[in-house]
């Protein structure tokens, strides 16, 4: 399964993955999870959403145990992250089956589509649609960098966009959701386990900044008269990063965009794109609050305008405790441990009861063509998740 997957997408100059949502890449990645679904003889679905199901038992019997993550990725990302989860169910499900277990509950596996957020700005778009975190008037509005909009994108890749929207009666079949994931840190790195249980995801979210200046000759304007958004921009990356080290935070500006983007032009405008995650609600909003008053400041001194969007957010999320604690007692007392990172299992845990899996990183890259995990740890992971899944849908 990993052998016929991982072309799938990757830039050679880079050797990272741009499988983005509704694309030709993510269109083959869909054509695997299909043919991996008929290989086995489950039952293939794609909801109102375009998420993507293989079901073992009668989907509509309720109380499923349904496990998956993701298939797409962020711009050069790397292989495991999302389809670690994907191929590790199908692997699981094997297992199973070679164990000859026979489940008392349906069993499914799932790809969620745009969970990355990489073509239209937003994270778990698949999930959200589904639990109905997005509305269908807010998915309309979506637009990516292409200047295509979600509905058209989905037309274009032979989906329905007048179909999206919330899909409780889905939601109320499912007794829980088990999404297994590399880990995205060194928390297991240093231990003698190379599998892990999720605690919590720390709240976090994206903001957007705009500097708005004066385009000018950048050559031929004192620096007296300038009105550059650079320097503005540039000074909230760096207050970005002493705000939230000074709280315990993490606050990244990992995308610009600039006008007219001329070498030899003062910029009229600066667009960054903030991330910001911190362990509690509270911490978030400060350090975002004191990043903004900077660049505030500053642009008072640069004479640019500066405002702030808050184009996504998602609180805290704590996994369903007596979930989580019956999974760590099925694998032996397993570390459990936060993450920064959001999930769909977040997204769905107000939904559902979800847990999550970690198999150990060795380096803690992720979003990279770095990321990796050795095999034995990813073989772990399957028979962990194997584990779960025949105590939770068998017994």
């Amino acid at each position: 399964m990993w052998r016929d997957l991982t072309p799938i997408g990757r830039n050679t100059t880079t050797n990272g993955y741009r499988r983005y949502a509704w694309t030709e890449a993510d269109a083959d990645c869909r054509e695997w999870f299909k043919a991996q679904t008929e290989t086995r003889g489950l039952t293939y679905e794609v909801d109102r959403n375009g998420n993507q199901w293989a079901w073992l038992g009668d989907p509509t019997a309720g109380d499923a145990v349904v496990t998956g993550s993701h298939l797409d990725s962020v711009p050069d990302g790397g292989a495991f992250d999302g389809p670690l989860g994907v191929v590790s169910s199908f692997a699981a499900l094997d297992e199973l089956r070679a164990r000859g277990a026979r489940p008392t509950k349906p069993l499914a596996i799932v790809n969620f589509g745009d969970e990355e957020g990489a073509r239209f700005g937003l994270a778990c778009v698949g999930s959200r649609l589904t639990s109905g975190r997005l509305s269908v008037e807010q998915a309309h509005e979506l637009r990516g960098a292409d200047g295509l909009s979600l509905p058209q994108a989905m037309e274009r890749a032979g989906y329905d966009p007048d179909a999206i929207g919330p899909d409780p009666e889905r939601l109320a079949r499912i007794g829980a959701f088990v999404e297994l994931h590399i880990e995205q840190g060194r928390a297991l790195a240093d231990t003698a386990d190379p599998v892990g249980v999720a605690s919590a995801i720390w709240p976090h979210g994206r903001w957007r900044f705009d500097f708005h200046g004066e385009a000018n000759h950048a050559g031929t304007t004192r620096i007296e008269d300038r009105r550059d958004p650079m320097l503005t921009y540039a000074n909230t990356v760096l207050a970005a990063r002493k705000k939230a080290r000074i709280a315990g935070a993490l606050a990244t500006f990992g995308k610009v965009s600039v006008e007219p983007n001329g070498v030899n032009a003062i910029a009229s405008l600066v667009r960054g794109w903030l991330d910001s995650r911190a362990a509690d609600e509270e911490t978030l909003a400060a350090v975002v609050g004191e990043i903004e008053r900077a660049a505030v400041e500053r642009g008072q001194r640069d004479g640019v305008d500066v405002r702030v969007t808050r184009e996504s957010f998602t609180p805290v999320v704590e996994f369903a405790h007596d979930l989580r604690d019956r999974l760590s007692g099925l694998l032996g007392g397993v570390p459990v441990l936060p993450t920064g990172a959001g999930h769909d299992a977040g997204i769905l845990s107000a939904s559902v009861p979800t847990a999550m899996l970690f198999v150990r990183n060795p380096t803690g890259v992720s979003h990279s063509p770095a990321e990796t995990a050795g095999e034995d740890d990813c073989l772990a992971g399957v028979a962990a998740l194997a584990e779960v899944l025949e105590g939770l849908a068998c017994h």
